[in-house]
């Protein structure tokens, strides 16, 4: 098989690692600089309770290995739902919308807010290469409300979207919330994002009684060659009026204890949202991704009364088949005696409401 610049950097795009990207512009990258924590040495941030993650050497071994057993995502697998959100959702209900991926519309006590938003055709920081779309948005860019708050998890291509950034802040002009140097990341793209950066555990009050807490999470960050793990990841406690909503937009499961420590200091939960894909293979996969049997088990640690799947079935990050992921979730559930609906699977453009 023959190692071709295209390839790498198709490769290593989908783990935000831009392998080959202007050394001017990682040069220009301003780096977050903070006080000493149990989580940030200075330089760099950590899990305590985590793995660094893999090496460049491991990255290329997994690509390029004789015996690698990659499925062949359809080019094009369209959803059959469309959603056309209302203006507001008020009251005591929440009203979830997947557009796919990890990307979501939560509206709740009139706010609307947006996770992890990608609208864009590659999760890539080149537009020729990288993971691609293989299905639309579950909801048009143009038939999005007026968005109020968006929330971004870290600093991976196929999470923070500086496009989609952009747009929104074109557009609606959004409060940014996201950890720790991502804002950095925002600012430096494009200066009229409203990027707001903390730390985990901080507590921001979004209006209309709902507020959110960034807790930790068993990831890591980057977007270069150079700035591995200097922005911070996160998960998300979101309270509204029907309950909180922990949201876990990337994460391995490693012994569970990131799960069972939002379940100590956030529970009861209403419901979690939990990442089922891009797991494959396993020994490459394991520390930051989870497979549906992590989930499985993430959600009894977390005690959540329901779930919702995600990060799977939009970009080809891993080797597994793109229906992979539910078959082997609805596995799991039987598995553990758990009925499937306890851990819905979505399609974009599906609506779940609470």
């Amino acid at each position: 098989m023959k190692i071709t610049r295209r390839r790498i950097l198709g490769a290593v795009a989908g783990l935000g690692v831009a392998i080959g990207a202007p050394s001017l512009w990682l040069s220009r990258m301003k780096s977050y600089s903070g006080p000493l924590s149990d989580h940030f040495d200075g330089e760099h941030f950590f899990d305590p309770d985590g793995v660094p993650p893999k090496r460049l050497r491991e990255l290329v071994r997994w690509q390029f290995a004789g015996d690698r057993n990659r499925a062949k995502w359809p080019d094009w697998v369209a959803s059959s739902f469309s959603d056309t959100p209302p203006p507001r959702v008020d009251g005591g209900k929440v009203r979830l919308s997947f557009v796919g991926h990890a990307s979501w519309l939560i509206q709740a006590s009139g706010l609307n807010i947006l996770v992890d938003p990608v609208w864009s055709m590659r999760a890539s920081p080149v537009s020729f290469a990288g993971p691609k779309r293989h299905n639309d948005p579950g909801i048009a860019f143009e038939a999005l409300p007026r968005i109020d708050i968006v929330l971004v998890s870290h600093g991976h291509y196929d999470h923070l979207d500086v496009a989609t950034l952009s747009k929104l802040a074109k557009t609606f002009a959004p409060r940014v919330i996201t950890p720790l140097g991502n804002d950095l990341i925002m600012r430096e793209a494009d200066g009229a994002i409203k990027a707001e950066a903390f730390d985990w555990h901080d507590r921001i009050e979004l209006g209309n009684a709902i507020a959110v807490t960034l807790v930790p999470t068993r990831h890591w960050s980057a977007r270069g060659l150079f700035d591995r793990n200097k922005s911070l990841w996160a998960s998300f406690v979101l309270e509204t009026p029907a309950g909180k909503l922990y949201i876990v937009c990337d994460s391995g499961y490693g012994e569970g204890k990131h799960f069972r420590r939002v379940a100590d200091a956030h529970g009861p939960l209403r419901l979690a949202i939990l990442p089922i894909g891009a797991y494959e293979p396993r020994w490459f996969m394991r520390d930051q991704h989870m497979n549906p049997s992590d989930a499985v088990k993430a959600l009894a640690d977390c005690g959540a009364e329901q779930a919702l799947a995600h990060h799977h079935g939009t970009f080809q990050l891993t080797d597994e088949a793109i229906e992979a992921p539910a078959f082997a979730l609805a596995q799991a559930l039987d598995e553990a005696r758990l009925p499937r609906e306890k851990f819905a699977v979505l399609k974009p453009g599906q609506v779940y409401e609470i």
